[in-house]
């Protein structure tokens, strides 16, 4: 058993000539629900992909549940982007071979729960089926493995929000059950409040925040005043910008902020945006998600 789902140390994965991760050290305890967050192209689907075992880094290392990606692929469950299934074979038979490529592991009634929540008729093949419909089937060939890492690229991005509602509800309940710890990159931030304890933000290939989402939002205060982000010093200023009451900045305090600051916690968003408008800003790992053999900050 181990208490760590992945750890990277300083991980890259270079595509030709481009780095998709560069430099990439973090640790992700087992049982946390992951938020993988940043603009296309950053690197999210590369991370999933490498943990996932269908691709190797170019540099640094890369363990899953303890053991390399290629070991771990029978704990492992990794749903793509584009989801491929075998388009002439029905729903039914699609969860069939579930069941014989996950002997002793398959929950074959977990499987029939999500597909059936949506009234899929098992007979139906799944080259009928809308990018919706697939994505059901594919969360529920993830489920029904009972991984005990759950790898989820944009898994919900072409579900309505009825939908999305309603499986992100069984996820999180399935996950809860059993102890999964799921990762899943998403660009919807009001779902990952509300579903992710946790979370990395994947930058220009770079971790540029990682940790548990109370602790990161907590490391950060928005202020405001009618003074010039030089008094701000000697905290860290990760994103200053003139607004009609003055100046509001999002910072890393090193204490109080003094007077003629108004004080506020960050929501989550405003936290993302800020870091992605500000690529130079000093990233941030929270403690416990530093790999092992690094402290403080990393990337």
């Amino acid at each position: 058993m181990t208490d760590t789902a992945i750890e990277a140390r300083a991980l890259t994965k270079r595509h030709g000539r481009r780095r998709a991760l560069h430099d990439c050290s973090f640790r992700l305890p087992v049982g946390r629900i992951c938020a993988v967050v940043g603009p296309n192209g950053a690197g999210k689907s590369t991370l999933l992909a490498l943990a996932a075992g269908l691709d190797r880094p170019t540099e640094g290392t890369l363990t899953v549940l303890g053991t390399g990606p290629a070991q771990a692929r029978a704990r492992v469950a990794y749903v793509a982007q584009d989801k491929p299934l075998h388009p002439r074979l029905t729903i039914a038979e699609t969860l069939r071979l579930g069941a014989e490529l996950n002997p002793g592991r398959w929950d074959m009634a977990v499987a029939e729960r999500v597909v059936g929540g949506s009234g899929l008729d098992p007979r139906a093949r799944v080259r009928t089926l809308s990018g919706g419909q697939r994505t059901r089937v594919a969360l529920a060939l993830a489920l029904g493995k009972r991984a005990e890492l759950l790898l989820l690229d944009e898994p919900m991005a072409d579900l309505d929000p009825l939908a999305r509602h309603q499986l992100m509800g069984t996820l999180m309940a399935e996950a809860a059950e059993h102890g999964t710890t799921v990762v899943m990159s998403s660009h919807i931030v009001g779902e990952l409040a509300d579903s992710c304890d946790h979370l990395l933000l994947v930058s220009g290939g770079r971790i540029r925040l990682g940790g548990g989402i109370d602790d990161l939002v907590a490391a950060h205060a928005l202020v405001t005043g009618a003074r010039p982000p030089a008094d701000l010093a000697p905290h860290t200023v990760i994103e200053s910008r003139a607004t009609g009451r003055g100046v509001t900045a999002l910072i890393r305090p090193e204490g109080p902020p003094g007077d003629g600051w108004e004080v506020e916690e960050p929501s989550l968003e405003e936290l993302l945006l800020a870091h992605l408008r500000s690529p130079d800003a000093p990233p941030l790992l929270t403690p416990g998600t530093t790999a092992s053999g690094r402290s403080g900050v990393a990337a």
